[in-house]
C-alpha cells in the first residue's frame, strides 16, 4: 500500500516537474483564491481583536450614560431624533443623587483634540487630546498607569494644576527625563505632570497615547464651550448589582432630564458587553462576507484546475495507454491523476497561506491592528484545497482510468 502510494507519488512529480509553466499558472489561480480567503479572515480577525480588547479593557461591570444609543433612533421617514448633549448641570445633578452602594462615577468631556503641548523649548505637533476628568475616570476606563500616580480626590476637588499624560507625549517631549514633576504647557496654562498611563496603542489612526488628562474644573476654565457633551461612566464592585445599578441610574438620570413616564429616554445607557456584543454581530457578517468572497474566488480556482488536468489527460493519452498496456489497473491510473491534483492544489495553498497572511499582516500593521497568526483561516484553507483537488481531479481521474490502452497506444 505504502509502495503504491510512493509510486504515485513519484510519478506526479515527475509529470508536474515536466510541465512547470502550466503547473505554475495552476498554482497561483489556487493561490488566489486561498490568498483572498486567508487575507480576508485575517483582517477581519484583527480588527475584532483590537475593537474587542479596547472595550473589554472597561471591564464587564461598567455603563455609560451618554447622548445617544448604539443605534440611530429616528422617527417618520428621515426626521432623526436630536438628544439634547449631556451637560454640566446634568453630571452636576448626577453625582449628588445618584447614591447605589458599591458604585463610583466617573465624568470626563474632550476639551480639545488637537492641542500643542510645551516643554520647555520644545513643543508637539497640534494633535494631543485633553480630556478633563474626576478622580474615578482612570479606574473606570480601563487605565492602569505606569510611573507616577494618578488624580485624586484633592487634586480634583482643589482645581490643582496637575495633570496625567500618554505615553507618546512623554516620548515626544520629556524622552530623556524622568517626566513626573516636570512642567508643561496646555494652552497657556501650566501643569504639573504627576503620572504617566500605560500605553493603549492607536486604533485607526486614533492614538490613545496622545492625551493628557487635567483635573474636570481646571478643564471648564481653559475649554469654555458652552455645548460640551460630558460622558458618565459608571463602575460597579460586584458585577451581580450591574442590573439594579444601572436601574437607579437611568431613573434618576431621567428625573434630572424632566421626563414624563410616558416619555421615552432622550439619552442612552450602554454596557460595555452591550458594545462587545454589537462587535460580535458586525464582525459576524464580515466573516459571512469574506466567506462569500472567498467561495467565488475559489469556485473560479477549481474550473480552472478541473480544465487544466482534462487538458492534461488529452495529451498523456499516449502515457496512458502504455501504462495500462504494462499491466497498471484503472484504480492506479485514478490514483496517479488524483495525487497529481492534490499535489498542485497544497502548493497553491501554501502560497496562497503566505501571501494571505503577509497582505493581512501589512495592512493591519499599516493601520495599527491587532494582528494574530489567523490559525483558523489557515486550517480552512488546507482543508479547502484539499477539497479543491478531489472535486477538480476527480473527473479527469475517472476520465483517464476509462480510456481504452488500444485505443490510447493511437493516439498521437
Amino acid at each position: 500500500m505504502f509502495a503504491l502510494f510512493r509510486e504515485n507519488f513519484r510519478i506526479a512529480s515527475g509529470s508536474i516537474k515536466s510541465q512547470k509553466l502550466r503547473t505554475a499558472l495552476t498554482v497561483f489561480i489556487i493561490a488566489i483564491g486561498i490568498t483572498a480567503l486567508v487575507g480576508i479572515l485575517g483582517l477581519v480577525s484583527a480588527l475584532e481583536n483590537t475593537i474587542s480588547d479596547d472595550f473589554s479593557s472597561m471591564g464587564a461591570n461598567t455603563f455609560n450614560i451618554q447622548q445617544y444609543e448604539l443605534t440611530v433612533q429616528r422617527t417618520g421617514r428621515d426626521r432623526q431624533v436630536i438628544n439634547p448633549v449631556i451637560n454640566y448641570n446634568n453630571i452636576r445633578d448626577f453625582e449628588n443623587q445618584f447614591n447605589y452602594p458599591g458604585t463610583q462615577t466617573s465624568v470626563s468631556f474632550f476639551g480639545t483634540t488637537q492641542a500643542e503641548i510645551k516643554f520647555e523649548n520644545q513643543k508637539t505637533d497640534p494633535e494631543v487630546a485633553v480630556l478633563g476628568v474626576n478622580e474615578h475616570f482612570i479606574n473606570n476606563s480601563g487605565l492602569e498607569i505606569e510611573d507616577g500616580r494618578q488624580l485624586n480626590y484633592f487634586d480634583v476637588s482643589n482645581n490643582a494644576n496637575v495633570c496625567v499624560i500618554g505615553s507618546d507625549l512623554q516620548k515626544a517631549i520629556l524622552n530623556d527625563v524622568n517626566p513626573i514633576g516636570k512642567v508643561i504647557s496646555v494652552r497657556g496654562s501650566k501643569f504639573t505632570v504627576i503620572g504617566v498611563l500605560k500605553s493603549k496603542g492607536a486604533t485607526f489612526g486614533n492614538n490613545q497615547d496622545l492625551r493628557v488628562l487635567i483635573p474636570l474644573q481646571k478643564a471648564r476654565s481653559i475649554f469654555t464651550n458652552p455645548n460640551i457633551n460630558y460622558a458618565l461612566t459608571i463602575k460597579v464592585d460586584n458585577k451581580d448589582m450591574l442590573e439594579g445599578a444601572q436601574d437607579d441610574a437611568m431613573a434618576v438620570f431621567r428625573n434630572i432630564r424632566g421626563l414624563s413616564p410616558l416619555e421615552d429616554n432622550n439619552f442612552g445607557i450602554v454596557r460595555s458587553d452591550d458594545l462587545l456584543n454589537r462587535i460580535g454581530s458586525i464582525t459576524g457578517y464580515l466573516y459571512l462576507a469574506s466567506i462569500i468572497i472567498s467561495a467565488i474566488t475559489i469556485f473560479g480556482s477549481t474550473i480552472a484546475l478541473m480544465n487544466i488536468m482534462l487538458v492534461s489527460v488529452s495529451e498523456r493519452t499516449r502515457e496512458i495507454g502504455v501504462r495500462k498496456a504494462l499491466g497498471a489497473k484503472r484504480k492506479t491510473i485514478a490514483e496517479q491523476f488524483l495525487m497529481e491534483t492534490i499535489m498542485i492544489s497544497q502548493l497553491g495553498g501554501l502560497l496562497g497561506i503566505i501571501l494571505g497572511t503577509l497582505i493581512a499582516l501589512g495592512i493591519a500593521g499599516f493601520f495599527k491592528l491587532q494582528f494574530g497568526l489567523p490559525w483558523t483561516a489557515i486550517i480552512w484553507a488546507i482543508s479547502v484545497t484539499f477539497i479543491v483537488a478531489i472535486i477538480s481531479g476527480l473527473f479527469p481521474a475517472i476520465k483517464a482510468s476509462k480510456l481504452d490502452p488500444i485505443e490510447s497506444l493511437r493516439y498521437e
